[in-house]
Parts: C-alpha cells; structure tokens; sequence
C-alpha cells in the first residue's frame, strides 16, 4: 500500500526524524534538531554557532551514516543553521536608519 500511494519517501522521512538521536549520536542530538527535509535537502538547526561549524565539518560523516539508516536518495545534502542573531526591531512600525547607535554621540 506505500508503494502504491508513493508515501515511500515521506515515511524515510519521518523514521529519520524519529530516529534523529540514534542517527547522529546523543551528543550530537541533544544540540542540533532536524527542522525541514524538502527535495533531498535536510535543515538542521543548531543551538550554537559552535555546534554549527561542527556539523559542518562532520557534514559528509553525517550523510553516510543517514544514507545508511534510511536509504540513499532521501537526504542528499545538508543545510545547517546557527541561532539567529537578535533584532533591533521592536513593534510593528520601523524607521529606516541606524537604529539606536545613531544616537550615542
């Protein structure tokens, strides 16, 4: 019945994001969390800019050990996002310029 509806790809998908902890190790797991997996690209959001750069210099490891576990077509690159950096902006209206460092003398 999964192949005939073609629900193939989105069941991998969800075992990976079931299974994000044993596929990547629980140190690894307890920092970074699978946010989208869209053609073939899995967003990772990471809690640090560390943890990051760490994934991205285990990035080719990390493929294998997923391509293993769900299948090699699934997750063919890996996108990897920091926290974001925070706003100046505060409310609904906004003012073109510098913000509150325009002001500091």
């Amino acid at each position: 019945m999964v192949a005939e509806r073609g629900w193939g790809d989105q069941l991998a998908g969800g075992a990976l994001f079931g299974r994000w902890d044993r596929l990547v190790g629980p140190d690894i797991a307890e920092h970074v969390r699978p946010v989208t997996l869209r053609d073939g690209e899995l967003t990772v959001l990471a809690d640090s800019t560390a943890w990051a750069t760490q994934l991205r210099l285990l990035q080719r490891q990390l493929l294998e050990r997923i391509a293993g576990a769900v299948g090699q077509n699934l997750v063919r690159r890996l996108r990897i996002q920091g926290p974001s950096a925070p706003s100046w902006r505060y409310g609904p209206k906004h003012v073109p310029g510098r913000g509150p460092r325009d002001t500091y003398g």
